[in-house]
């Protein structure tokens, strides 16, 4: 079993120090690792990035990210992944990263991902220079996605977590305003979980969403906002059995949710 805690959209900016640190230095009581799904600060700057960095420098399990839209505001997002990587963040953006669980070797593909929306209500890259960009952006993100899957299956990889800050289903976007889910989200990432395969997949940036959402292909979707699971951060349980070289299957691990203490 693998123990994942998950939180995105923290918005965290100096002044907000010492806000989750007393939750997260318990994470080793729940969990293994500890995925952030982007928005981790609020415009994206390094004094916002080094309160972040503070919050999870030197925990007891190790820390995933993405980044997200706020994280970009300032075009500083190489800046701010790079004080997020000195605290011993690992920050993902399509590229994936394999740890060690107890044995299980448990692979971690990211992408901020982007808008567009979904499947038979989405934009298309047809038409103007600036649409055709506008998509193009979403399409690299999930060819990314897709190619770090690939990559962590091909390092052998027990269990895939994919992890992004954009929505990849409409299901966790329900409480969202309908005219914003095609700036939620892209159906082009699910497309890009089911065709590589993953356990179970993470997200945030829809505050007013729902927790709970599913891929066509039956990959477990979580939106895992902090305004969502209203507290620092949720934990979830993968059961999974051992890798099959074999013909393609559908993907092994169950999952079941668990309760977190809140910060």
């Amino acid at each position: 079993m693998t123990r994942i805690a998950a939180v995105g959209d923290i918005h965290l900016a100096p002044g907000s120090e010492g806000l989750l640190r007393p939750a997260f230095e318990t994470l080793d009581r729940h969990a293994d690792l500890l995925l952030l799904a982007g928005d981790l600060t609020r415009h994206g700057t390094e004094a916002e990035a080094r309160v972040v960095a503070g919050e999870v420098a030197g925990l007891p399990v190790p820390v995933i990210a993405v980044l997200g839209n706020h994280d970009y505001q300032s075009d500083r997002q190489d800046a701010v992944s790079g004080v997020l990587a000195e605290a011993g963040v690992t920050v993902l953006e399509g590229s994936g990263t394999r740890i060690d669980v107890d044995g299980t070797a448990v692979g971690v593909a990211g992408t901020k991902g982007f808008c567009g929306g979904f499947a038979g209500r989405c934009a298309s890259d047809f038409g103007e220079p600036e649409m055709k960009a506008f998509i193009r952006t979403t399409r690299d993100s999930a060819d990314g996605l897709r190619r770090a899957l690939d990559g962590l299956a091909e390092d052998g990889c027990d269990v895939r977590i994919a992890l992004t800050h954009f929505a990849p289903v409409p299901d966790t976007l329900s409480g969202e305003p309908l005219e914003i889910y095609p700036f939620l989200g892209s159906y082009l990432l699910a497309e890009a979980m089911d065709g590589a395969g993953a356990d179970f997949a993470v997200h945030g940036h829809a505050h007013l969403g729902t927790e709970h959402g599913m891929t066509a292909g039956g990959i477990r979707v979580r939106n895992v906002a902090m305004p969502v699971i209203g507290r620092a951060f949720a934990v979830y349980h993968l059961h999974h059995e051992p890798l099959r070289p074999a013909a393609p299957a559908p993907p092994a691990a169950a999952l079941r949710h668990a309760p977190a203490p809140g910060g």
